[in-house]
């Protein structure tokens, strides 16, 4: 999971800093315990990534990163499996109501607090002010902003760094400024 991890919050970062055509956007990724998180969410439409093979739906092929990127346009969260295949697109997370949030985030934090507090999925929200948040067990473990740090493959995960981390996923992020 840590590897898949890595990848999609290198995606959510990329996200983050292009936007798509010129503006920003939104987006949810939550990764693993894939069966619990079908389980409390639902299609908002027709599932553009389904019927493909599992191959093409690899995180780390170029091609696919671009169209999860266009996909992202549209609402709901993308689910990824712990080997970095995504499973389903533009799904909707039931909120439990008891969820708590920081003030001033919105629908998609809501909706990562409360599929990893009843999961056992991580989860990675690109917010529409570029902001990248990972959450795990209901809280935000890991908070990047793009423009104020150069993040880089291999920067962005380094041990022993000075770093926020996400002990339940085993990640460390390196962040260093430029």
């Amino acid at each position: 999971m840590r590897e898949t991890l890595e990848h999609v919050v290198q995606l959510a970062v990329e996200l983050a800093r292009e936007g798509r055509e010129g503006r920003k956007i939104g987006t949810l990724f939550v990764i693993g315990d894939v069966q619990a998180v079908l389980e409390q969410s639902q299609s908002l439409l027709l599932d553009p990534l389904y019927g493909h093979a599992d191959e093409l739906l690899d995180v780390r092929r170029p091609d696919f990163r671009e169209t999860v990127k266009e996909l992202a346009q549209l609402d709901g969260a993308f689910v990824v499996n712990k080997k970095g295949t995504f499973v389903s697109a533009a799904r909707y997370i039931s909120v439990d109501p008891s969820t708590s949030l920081l003030p001033g985030l919105g629908t998609r934090h809501a909706a990562a607090a409360s599929i990893t507090k009843t999961t056992r999925a991580v989860a990675v929200v690109v917010s529409q002010s570029s902001i990248v948040r990972v959450y795990a067990q209901g809280e935000i473990r890991a908070e990047i902003v793009p423009e104020l740090f150069l993040l880089s493959r291999d920067g962005l995960f380094t041990e022993g760094a000075d770093v926020r981390q996400v002990p339940e996923a085993g990640i460390t992020y390196a962040v260093s400024d430029r």
